[in-house]
């Protein structure tokens, strides 16, 4: 079951201001960029579902995680019904993100009291989200649906929405000033994050490094 409680978990997202949204075939590759990510400063990282066996790997890293990592709270992405959801539960996965939104997904998190934030492209999908109980709410495709333009638009007559776009963001200020000067809760980071030539290399502490770079320019940017 999850060891992080749904206001914990949105709590380190607020805290932390980025969610890394990552995924690899090799469970040691991805034990080097949770901790690089770790040493950075991140706090909430978002395991990606994608392809056979998926959520092996993620039980693998959500054990290492809890014993090597204190205070690194995992969550899988990319879920779109409600048995891949409940694969990621069993394995402890603390948070569920989508790129849309199921309400028998919102179900099974909020029966076992998971956080769960599903992917929502108008202001009518956002509201019915946050009806099913979604304390954060994913924007996606964020660069497609208007940018941080959406998010200003959606936060005038519902201050109250915690908005986390994916897509279209990346590491430099202004892209990360645009988002957080529109009003967004944090944001979703994928490739972006993850320089192919850092990757290839596997040079972990670049990575660590450049991580340690975008959380100072995120605090720097944040309202």
């Amino acid at each position: 079951m999850a060891k992080y409680s749904r206001s914990e978990v949105f709590a380190a997202m607020k805290s932390t201001g980025v969610v890394p949204v990552f995924f690899h075939s090799d469970i040691d590759v991805c034990k080097n960029v949770v901790k690089a990510c770790y040493e950075g400063g991140i706090r909430v990282f978002e395991f990606v579902n994608r392809g056979d066996f998926a959520h092996e790997i993620f039980s693998e890293l959500n054990k290492y995680a809890l014993k090597e990592l204190p205070g690194m709270i995992l969550g899988a992405g990319s879920l779109v019904e409600p048995a891949t959801t409940a694969l990621y539960i069993q394995a402890g996965a603390n948070f569920i993100v989508a790129p849309l939104l199921n309400e028998d997904m919102a179900k099974m998190c909020n029966r076992r009291g998971v956080a769960w934030s599903p992917g929502c492209g108008t202001i009518s999908e956002i509201s019915k989200a946050q009806e099913l109980g979604a304390e954060i709410v994913k924007l996606f495709p964020a660069s497609e649906i208007g940018g941080p333009s959406f998010v200003k638009a959606v936060k005038a007559p519902m201050p109250w929405t915690n908005i986390m776009p994916t897509g279209g963001v990346n590491l430099s200020e202004e892209n990360l000033k645009g988002w957080f000067d529109a009003g967004v809760t944090c944001v979703g980071m994928g490739s972006n994050l993850f320089p192919k030539d850092i990757m290839e290399a596997k040079n972990y502490v670049a990575l660590a490094n450049l991580v340690k770079e975008l959380m100072a320019t995120i605090q720097k940017v944040k309202k």
